[in-house]
């Protein structure tokens, strides 16, 4: 009986010492989550090129920084720059030529790292578009004017001698998950397309009349923007920031089957092709170890947009753009550590 009791007893003191454990843990992952810094960012579009601050945040890379990043999905790019504009938002996940374009419409944007510097895209049409010149008079679809997409079908339509508007129309449909469903009901001929949805619309008939990325023009195509009041401020967090999605695209690079479990879960889709051509396009190809945006890919961005704003045709490509962070990250051997 006295032995019984004595189980008892420890029965509840093992029972008491394992709650203690866990209100222990508890209040310290409470404190731990505290001390974060609370941020919110926005991509912009359901394109695997988004990937960097989904898998720091699904992987815990932004808490290590010391941040609580809410991320939060923009249909384009436009509806992004007016959440950072109007201060819903502290970063952007979005392209240079979207940041530039604000910027020289007077709002204090800056662009501080670039993650892919080339047009990471394809002119996909109709099986009835069987070559470039059968796109007279018919319609190229594009998700809003002012995004990196626009860019694209401009290039594109230049690149086969054909005026964009004049005579191909340029039809905005959207965000990039409704451009298959446009191709499909025929609203337009052709689109241009970024991964998964290119591999969703080749397996429906449709087919590539140009891999823009093939033509190697410098762009800074995809990024991380900011206030240049949030850099004056607050250096730091900006540093923190660049710091955790910097090391969320090693993590990418090194392990694929995370990277695609996260990709599968904002991309919303469980087409295991889908997902892996986009990794190996979008992340192992084209995204970049060191995310530095250059005077270049800039300029590129400009020239495209002088034919529309005056202004760019004579900006200066370096006040568009804060490159000292990922700098100081180069000369620190940061980044190179990330792929020891």
């Amino acid at each position: 009986m006295a032995g019984s009791r004595m189980k008892t007893r420890l029965g509840f003191l093992l029972i008491i010492l394992l709650s203690a454990f866990e209100l222990a843990a508890h209040c310290a992952h409470g404190a731990e989550s505290a001390n974060l810094r609370k941020v919110r960012m926005a991509f912009t579009s359901l394109s695997a090129s988004m990937m960097p601050p989904w898998l720091a945040r699904e992987t815990g890379i932004f808490a290590k920084h010391g941040l609580d990043v809410e991320v939060i999905a923009t249909p384009t790019g436009v509806e992004g720059m007016n959440a950072l504009i109007a201060g819903e938002v502290q970063f952007l996940q979005i392209s240079g030529g979207t940041s530039a374009s604000a910027a020289l419409g007077g709002a204090d944007v800056m662009v501080v790292g670039t993650t892919l510097d080339t047009l990471v895209q394809q002119l996909i049409a109709r099986p009835e578009i069987e070559k470039s010149e059968h796109l007279k008079g018919k319609s190229v679809g594009i998700t809003r004017f002012g995004t990196s997409i626009d860019v694209g079908a401009r290039l594109a339509l230049k690149h086969f001698g054909l005026l964009p508007e004049k005579e191909v129309a340029i039809v905005q449909v959207g965000g990039m998950e409704s451009m298959v469903t446009a191709l499909q009901t025929n609203r337009i001929q052709a689109g241009i397309l970024s991964y998964p949805a290119i591999t969703q619309a080749k397996k429906l008939g449709h087919h590539m009349l140009l891999d823009i990325a093939s033509l190697g023009i410098p762009y800074a195509f995809t990024g991380m923007t900011t206030r240049g009041r949030l850099i004056k401020e607050e250096p730091d967090l900006v540093r923190r920031y660049l710091m955790a999605q910097t090391e969320a695209i090693a993590r990418a690079k090194r392990d694929k089957n995370l990277a695609l479990k996260v990709m599968g879960k904002y991309l919303r889709s469980a087409n295991p092709n889908a997902l892996a051509e986009a990794y190996d396009v979008d992340v192992q190809k084209y995204m970049l170890r060191v995310p530095l945006t250059t005077a270049e890919a800039m300029k590129s961005v400009l020239d495209d947009l002088a034919g529309r704003i005056a202004k760019a045709k004579d900006a200066e490509p370096k006040k568009f753009y804060d490159d000292s962070f990922i700098r100081q990250m180069q000369a620190s051997s940061f980044i190179d550590a990330l792929y020891r």
